[in-house]
């Protein structure tokens, strides 16, 4: 198999401490017992985690049992915290580019970074675009809304135009679906379900305002295999052809080969239509690494579906941004102890 760079991982950092002067949802971590710990949201576990969230050493370890030769970090969704006060979330903004940034340094052949930014204040956001391309980062990640701010917006072309400026990269992460009250099951199970429904309305958006033919060289990344978009883009045709077609000067089937998408579908037979709906020189591997939902083995899965792994790893480069050849890609050592000793707790 040829060069795998999983470019939908997450990370927690294992230091983030309860602030009282800061707003009750400001987000911390509680360490526990081993290697356990917890993600703290107004005073309440939103989700238990391990050292996998911050220890390069496990990741690397992990890595070789996936076959996988580079991460991109990005932070867990929630802590991208759009509700926040701006003060409050430009902090932690900063909190996380740099904890993201010092494990990118400990492996920087096998990690690259996705940062985030106070994106419910544009004007601070686009200030941060500019220190997070100084770290290196290869873009941001937001939600699939900005605190109820559909991404379609006008208010947030700012930030567009910014990012395509700094050939920074925008990976779109479900946040806060709508519709889960609708499901009446489990959070976890309904998020599964839920989850996809979240991305193709956020793509929906994005498509409906001409966001991809205003900004032609701005790289969107739609998480979980784009959703339930490439399902939907016939019937999105069809109504274009009737007139209804808003801002869109072309069918929205041709428009939604501009984004990317990863390959977090779980069934061969899903990401295959996905290729056949919008292309396969988009489509990166993706795991969602570290969490329970994570699809392992992530290039082993997506080769067997698409049979074009070269093809998988230049998309991947082309994304990120990075000029170098797949090739100068470096394979992760059986042992991580090149890369440092152990830090895990």
């Amino acid at each position: 198999m040829g060069a795998v760079i999983d470019v939908h991982t997450h990370i927690v950092p294992s230091r983030l401490a309860a602030d009282p002067k800061r707003d009750r949802r400001w987000p911390s971590v509680e360490l526990s017992g081993g290697d356990q710990a917890a993600v703290m949201i107004a005073g309440k576990v939103f989700r238990k985690i391990d050292t996998r969230s911050w220890d390069v050493d496990r990741r690397l370890e992990d890595m070789v049992e996936d076959g996988t030769d580079m991460q991109v970090l990005s932070p867990m969704p929630e802590l991208l915290s759009h509700w926040l006060p701006p003060d409050d979330a430009e902090y932690l903004a900063d909190v996380m580019n740099d904890e993201i940034a010092a494990m990118m340094a400990r492996a920087p052949r096998h990690f690259a970074g996705i940062g985030m930014v106070c994106a419910q204040d544009v004007a601070r956001a686009v200030r941060q675009l500019q220190k997070i391309k100084a770290q290196g980062f290869a873009g941001i990640e937001i939600g699939t809304h900005i605190n109820g701010t559909a991404l379609g917006n006008e208010s947030l072309f700012p930030l567009y135009e910014a990012a395509e400026a700094l050939d920074l990269g925008i990976f779109v992460h479900p946040l806060h679906p709508a519709g889960m009250e609708r499901v009446d099951a489990s959070p976890e199970f309904a998020a599964t379900a839920v989850f996809p429904l979240e991305t193709a309305l956020a793509s929906v958006s994005l498509l409906a305002a001409g966001v991809l033919e205003r900004f032609p060289r701005l790289r969107i990344l739609l998480s979980h295999g784009g959703g339930a978009l490439s399902w939907i883009l016939p019937r999105m045709d069809f109504g274009w052809s009737l007139g209804l077609k808003g801002k869109m000067t072309q069918p929205p089937s041709k428009s939604a080969r501009q984004f990317w998408y990863d390959t977090i579908l779980y069934d061969p037979a899903s990401l295959s239509f996905l290729a056949n709906a919008v292309g396969s020189d988009h489509i990166v591997v993706g795991s969602d690494y570290p969490f329970s939902i994570r699809q392992k083995q992530p290039g082993a899965f997506a080769t067997r579906a698409l049979d074009n792994e070269a093809v998988l790893a230049a998309n991947a480069l082309a994304f990120l941004g990075q000029a170098h050849d797949v090739k100068q890609l470096d394979r992760v050592p059986s042992s991580s102890s090149a890369e440092g000793s152990r830090a895990r707790g």
